[in-house]
């Protein structure tokens, strides 16, 4: 029985019963749940700072009226670094290396931000249509592209999340797959190609992270546009 490369991106499924709905809820279990205690573990304390200093770089860029979007901001960075990780361990399914998944985010996300900048400055929001000073035979044109590279955010969105770590995981498959073979045949060469597993494994915790990062800063950004 042959298998693609591929299979490994396919939501695993128990008795016909996809358990992607299982992947997706278990993050939330690796985080310990807050205490009314005064002084808190070891633990409990550095995931509040984490979260205390990643809140307060991510709302940097935005005034008082985007803060309201904190707790959500951060529980998407969160959930997303979760499933970044969790997807590197061996035997394991990537959730977010679906490109349906990340669309299912990044599309309500994006679309609430546009209501709101509709809905309480149209006039501003509008205006990134059409940059100012354009000459009168450039605006149907320039409307034109700006109203595509609008809508293309989502879609943006959504490919650069997957595409990140579905190369990610190839390139892991096939060198693990290239150590695996020449193991038997050129030891050296296989010591070497392990070493470069290695690396390339540290370069994808990284690559996990900062996906999960840039995907909530450009959202910050989108929002930012519209209040």
């Amino acid at each position: 029985m042959s298998v693609s490369f591929f299979d490994q991106f396919m939501s695993t499924t128990y008795l016909g019963i996809p358990l992607i709905a299982l992947a997706l809820t278990f993050p939330t279990i690796l985080y310990p749940t807050a205490t009314t205690r005064w002084v808190n573990n070891r633990l409990l304390t550095l995931q509040s700072a984490f979260i205390n200093r990643f809140v307060h770089q991510l709302l940097l860029p935005l005034n008082v009226g985007g803060h309201k979007w904190a707790t959500l901001l951060a529980s998407l960075m969160l959930f997303l670094i979760s499933l970044n990780m969790l997807g590197l361990l061996p035997y394991t399914f990537t959730p977010t290396a679906q490109l349906s998944l990340n669309l299912g985010f990044a599309v309500p996300l994006w679309l609430a931000t546009v209501i709101i900048g509709m809905r309480n400055q149209p006039n501003h929001a509008l205006g990134h249509l059409l940059p100012e000073g354009t000459p009168n035979l450039l605006i149907p044109m320039l409307i034109i592209i700006e109203t595509i590279s609008l809508f293309i955010r989502p879609l943006a969105l959504g490919v650069r999340l997957t595409a990140n770590l579905t190369a990610g995981h190839l390139l892991i498959q096939l060198i693990s797959t290239a150590a695996f073979v020449l193991l038997p045949l050129m030891p050296t060469v296989a010591i070497l190609t392990a070493t470069v597993l290695v690396l390339l494994t540290l370069l994808e915790v990284a690559v996990a992270m900062i996906q999960a990062y840039v995907f909530v800063l450009l959202l910050t950004l989108y929002l930012q546009e519209n209040i």
